[in-house]
């Protein structure tokens, strides 16, 4: 979801001001997801490497993540959204770990749309935490093919990504789910986060929809 700060800064506004625009993009893109029978989709909500950024901001996002909390995670309950979080999240200040256990809670039962919502999330992160659990579980080095790596993930459940949606026309990855992207296809727009759209989702979906999936087939 990048664009927040560009966005702001075009409009002579603080970047603040970004990401709290960048949140009322959520309903919208959620309902999208629903209306085309998507199952999981996965929001990149704050990095490992977001700690670099001044911490006047970094404050700024974990507050702004509290709010939005406490404002929509009811509603996206009622809505049968179940919410589940990826990341090193011990590294989390307590009162953002309390959210997120109440948010994983209150939606554990519902069916209609995973989101899963990465916090202090990087890819090589997950892959050195999932190396390491497997470490201390004492796996034998011949026991493991992908099938066992893929069971110490953060969220072994989630099945493999068909679709990464970059906005703001940045052509890389930045970190995001490495091990589950291998053979995903990705859209990538200029549209900022905050302006992304209804519209703009459907468009993603139809250009996934468009393409070949061989996975090194014919």
């Amino acid at each position: 979801m990048d664009g927040n700060g560009r966005w702001a800064r075009r409009r002579l506004l603080p970047r603040a001001a970004g990401h709290r625009a960048g949140v009322e993009v959520l309903k919208p893109v959620l309902e999208a997801a629903g209306e085309a029978g998507v199952e999981t989709l996965t929001l990149y909500a704050f990095s490992t490497e977001n700690w670099a950024r001044p911490t006047e901001e970094v404050d700024t996002l974990m507050r702004l993540f509290l709010e939005t909390a406490k404002e929509r995670v009811p509603e996206l309950g009622e809505r049968g959204v179940r919410i589940r979080f990826v990341g090193r999240r011990e590294k989390l200040p307590e009162e953002i770990q309390s959210s997120m256990r109440e948010a994983e809670e209150l939606t554990a039962e519902n069916g209609k749309l995973d989101v899963y919502i990465a916090l202090n999330y990087g890819g090589r992160s997950e892959i050195v935490d999932a190396t390491r659990r497997m470490i201390s579980a004492g796996l034998d080095p011949e026991d493991v093919d992908e099938a066992t790596f893929s069971k110490y993930l953060y969220a072994p459940e989630v099945p493999e990504m068909d679709l990464v949606i970059r906005t703001s026309g940045e052509l890389r990855v930045s970190n995001f789910l490495l091990w589950q992207i291998a053979y995903a296809e990705l859209y990538v727009t200029d549209t900022l986060w905050p302006d992304f759209s209804k519209e703009e989702f459907t468009k993603a979906v139809e250009s996934f929809a468009s393409r070949s999936r061989r996975r090194g087939g014919v």
